[in-house]
Formats: structure tokens, sequence, C-alpha cells
């Protein structure tokens, strides 16, 4: 007998659809052709695309019935489970192993036993107590309700302005779309930067793309009231005292682990605020599992529990938890590093494990270079400039995290990183990685490998590398660009010696003070710091980067 169908008359219960819940779900019919699953779900559909609603309200997506995945219908003629919309679990009894369920549509409630349970609860959209912010054009976006209803309002209402409240991934998105729809969009993020997860000079380039399509970017205040008449918004106030008229307002500020029902049920609640489960996806009672977004999953690079509420490790882990919960036997959940990315307008921003600011505030030992590259060949027609941003242990080499913004490319460099990153590797073998190159869609030495040629040569000391946002007071700056190009912008106080001259005006240095070159990405000042490092010459530093990033990192120094 299949080792997976051993289990005869096993009846589970999974709460919650979506990603979680439907992945396990089908998951454990696949692994157990006898057991009785059945699905509750309190809204009306059990697996829809959570991450393409924005591209709807959008009408980039168009087609509404795209994004409804699968239907009860499916599961019940395809997989035989038993999936029962617009119902709500209630509560759960874990010591007599039942569940009490609230039929939405008659009202009624039932008992439902269970040998294994399921959780797929999710998160819920942050809605901080303001006034005004139960109006009724004020909106989050969680499912296809929400959806529709940001669509009708627009299209009823001939809205013309809009004010979206945080500037991460979902927020991001919004502003995009909505501005496809031709509306004049403020954003507002109380950090100092857009998209928090990634370090400031590369959210910068983020910052830029959307002011170049007028989108007005409010950063470090909030909304602390949202002006309404007749419950309608009309505008919003912030911390600043900037006023934004708008015909509507959608929150974008985060999200929530839905953890009531497993808390109330004596479920142990990790210190991150979602529920704790191990590698199998159990919580503290075995025969219970949590997936999604109400979880907390070890972290791929740091090892201790954090929140990641992404759709990847949700569908994963409930593969995982439906398998085990129908055979006992799984794979072991495979931590995850968060690995994201976003479109916005013509530039795409991802990212993977730590950022050095994340690296910084976990007490990690990190160092960070950037290179500035093509996404391919640069002689093949279209090549498009690629930012790559690589962090990692100072003494193992390990890579702790990796960012990349570009028009094209990026999310193949951060997806192979992570891939790395997986194993455990290091800048040396990121080095020697084997990636398929043919011009049109990359180059023979890629930026991924220029990334890790970079560190490596660090960590080798053969140029030591000062990082984008370091203090640089004490230093003598050597620019070894063209004069014209120091000409268009430049360090206040600098020695200017193009690299190709350096050789023969070495006297123009002092040796006896630590020295940082320059250019305009980092390849020729690390051509500097090499000849100066042989030339005698101790104390010698390459700025990462370059003058192209200190625009992103320093860019008042510029303006």
């Amino acid at each position: 007998m299949d080792a997976m169908a051993e289990s005869q008359g096993n009846r589970i219960i999974v709460v919650g659809g979506v990603a979680g819940g439907a992945s396990a779900a089908a998951r454990a019919r696949r692994c157990d052709e006898h057991a009785e699953i059945i699905l509750f779900e309190k809204d009306e559909y059990v697996s829809f695309a959570n991450c393409g609603l924005p591209y709807f309200i959008g009408e980039e997506i168009t087609e509404r019935s795209k994004l409804l995945v699968a239907t009860p219908e499916l599961f019940r003629n395809r997989f035989n489970i038993d999936v029962r919309t617009r119902h709500l679990v209630q509560s759960i009894n874990v010591e007599n192993k039942t569940v009490s369920v609230l039929n939405r549509e008659s009202g009624e409630v039932s008992e439902e036993p269970w040998d294994r349970l399921i959780l797929s609860t999710g998160a819920a959209p942050i809605t901080p107590p303001l006034p005004g912010i139960e109006s009724e054009n004020v909106f989050t976006l969680r499912n296809l309700n929400d959806a529709d209803a940001i669509k009708a309002f627009i299209a009823e209402h001939g809205c013309q302005k809009a004010v979206v409240v945080g500037a991460g991934f979902i927020g991001l998105e919004m502003v995009e779309q909505l501005h496809h729809l031709k509306l004049e969009t403020d954003l507002v993020e109380l950090q100092p930067q857009v998209l928090p997860p990634l370090d400031p000079e590369m959210a910068r380039l983020v910052q830029n793309e959307l002011t170049d399509h007028d989108i007005k970017v409010h950063l470090g205040t909030a909304v602390v009231t949202i002006q309404t008449e007749n419950n309608t918004a009309t505008g919003v106030e912030l911390g600043n005292g900037t006023q934004i008229a708008a015909d509507l307002v959608i929150l974008g500020i985060g999200v929530s682990p839905a953890i009531e029902l497993a808390q109330a049920a004596g479920i142990e609640i990790g210190e991150r605020g979602g529920i704790a489960v191990n590698d199998f996806m159990q919580t503290s009672h075995p025969d219970v599992y949590a997936v999604g977004d109400a979880v907390e999953y070890q972290h791929g690079v740091l090892e201790t529990p954090h929140r990641i509420p992404l759709a990847g490790p949700a569908n994963r882990a409930g593969r995982i938890a439906g398998q085990h919960a129908a055979s006992t036997k799984a794979d072991p959940m495979i931590a995850p590093m968060g690995t994201a990315i976003v479109r916005v307008f013509g530039i795409t921003a991802a990212v993977t494990g730590l950022s050095k600011k994340f690296a910084d505030r976990s007490q990690c030992k990190n160092r960070s270079i950037i290179v500035v590259g093509k996404h391919h060949a640069g002689y093949f027609p279209g090549a498009q400039q690629l930012f790559l941003k690589l962090t990692y242990d100072p003494e193992t080499g390990r890579i702790l995290g990796a960012q990349s913004v570009g028009r094209e490319g990026v999310d193949k460099r951060i997806d192979v990183i992570a891939t790395a990153m997986k194993f455990k590797g290091t800048v040396r073998d990121l080095a020697g990685v084997d990636l398929c190159y043919a011009p049109p869609f990359g180059s023979a030495k890629d930026p991924v490998h220029m990334a890790a040629f970079v560190a490596c040569n660090d960590l080798d000391e053969l140029t030591r590398i000062i990082e984008v946002d370091a203090d640089l007071s004490g230093y003598q700056i050597l620019d070894v660009r063209s004069q014209q190009e120091v000409d268009t912008f430049r360090f206040p106080e600098i020695t200017h010696i193009p690299v190709d001259e350096l050789r023969g005006r070495l006297g123009e240095l002092d040796a006896s003070r630590p020295i940082i070159t320059v250019c305009h990405s980092g390849m020729r000042a690390y051509i500097a710091a090499r000849i100066l490092q042989q030339s005698g010459f101790e104390n010698v530093h390459n700025l990462t980067g370059g003058m192209l990033m200190q625009r992103f990192a320093r860019p008042e120094l510029f303006d």
C-alpha cells in the first residue's frame, strides 16, 4: 500500500482557503484518497489570486474570472473536497477535537469533529483608529470584494484624486494602477523612504521613478486625520500639517496576523505575534497545523522566528501541512528569506534576505557592496542599467542578502542569489556560479559575478570597500574620473587625478593619510586603489557604487 494512504477514516478540516488553505487541502487529498476533507472559508471565494487584485483594479487584468484560481465545484469534482464558503469557524476545542462553525447564510451553528486541523486564517489589513477611517471611500485591499468595491467607487463617482497610505509592495502597486486610471495620486509613508525593506539609497531609485510619473511622495509623516463630509472622505491631513484633497483613500500600511482563533484555543503564539509552528507546520497542539500569513517561519538567514506574509511561503507551507496531516510524513519547511519583488512603472525592485539596515538592526556582522551593470551585454541593443547590492558576512563571506533595482533582468539576479543563499552559499560560491550567456540575455561576467568579485576582493583586502553611506570625513578623496565628469557633480573637496594619469602623479597624494578612491560606478576607482596599494600607500579604500550611487545615498550634496 502507498505509504501516503495508510490512514483510513482521517477527517481533516481546513480553516481558510486562498494560498495556504487551498494548497493544504489539495495536497492532503493527493496524499490520502480516503480521507474526508472539509474546507471552511468565511468569504465567498475559496481560492483567488489576491496578488493580482491591484492589476484588476487598474484594468491591466481585464477578466475578473481569471483571478478565480479554483472554485468549490472544482474542489468537489476533481479532489472530492467539501468546500463550504461563507462558513465562519468561530472556535476550536482542542480537547474534544471539534470546531464550532457559523453558516453565514442561514445563521445555523454546527459542531464539526476533526482528526487533523489546518489553520489558514491569514492576516487582516491594519486600519489605525483615525478620525474618518470609517468613511465609505476609505478602502483596504484584501479580497475580491474589496477590489470590486474600489473599482465600483472609482467608476460611479468619477474619481480624480487618490491618496495611498503606505509605500510598501501593495501601496506601490496601487499607486501605479491608480495612475494608469489617470487619477492624480499622492503617496504617504511614515518611514523616511519608500519600500522600507530596501536600503535607503536603493529605495531612492524607486522614489525617483514615482516622481518622474508625477506621483507626489510624502515621506517621514503619517496621516493624522481623514477629513470627511457626509461620511465621505474629502482629503487627509498629515502630521506635518500638509492637507491633501482626495476622492478616495487606500490604506496599505501592513497586515496583522489573524491569530484570534488559535489564541482562544490555547495554541502557542510566537514572540513576533504569529502562530508558532515547527518545520512541519504543526502548532503547540501536534494535530493542529497553521500556515500562511498568520504564522511565524524560521527566517532563512537569521534562523529565528519571523512573520513573512508572502504568497510563496504560504503555498509551500500549505503543501507541507496538507501532506503531514494526511500521512504524518513530509519534507520539512525550508526557511524562507522574504524574497519579494515589485514593478513600479518602468522599473523593478527586488530583495532577498537581509538588507544592510535589517542586518544592522538584527546585530549581524555585515558588509555591503554595490555594482552597476547592464542586464545583458552592453553592446547588444537595448541594454538597461541594473543596480545590485550584495550584503555578506565579513568573516565567512556567507551571503546575507541582496537587493536590485532596474528596468530589466532584476528578477533573475535576485532569484539566482536567493538560490545560492538557500544552500548557505558564500560570495566565493557566487563568483563561480555557472550562468547561461548569450548577448541578448546576459554578459559573460554577469552583474551577479561582478558583485561577487567585488565582495571577494574586499574579503581578500585586494581593495577595501567603503560603504555607500559611510562617514567620509578624515579621508582624502581621490576622484579618478575625467574632468568633464567631475565638472558635472563632485564632492566639495577632492584631489582630481584621472586614472590614466595616476601612475605619473602619485606625488600629489599624501601617503600618510587614508585615501578613498572614487569614480562613476567603482571600476576605475578599483584600478586606482590597486595602483596605490602597490605603490606604498597602505590605507586605501574604494567607495562602493561610486559617485553614481552617491546621488541616491547623499542627494543633499548634489541638489
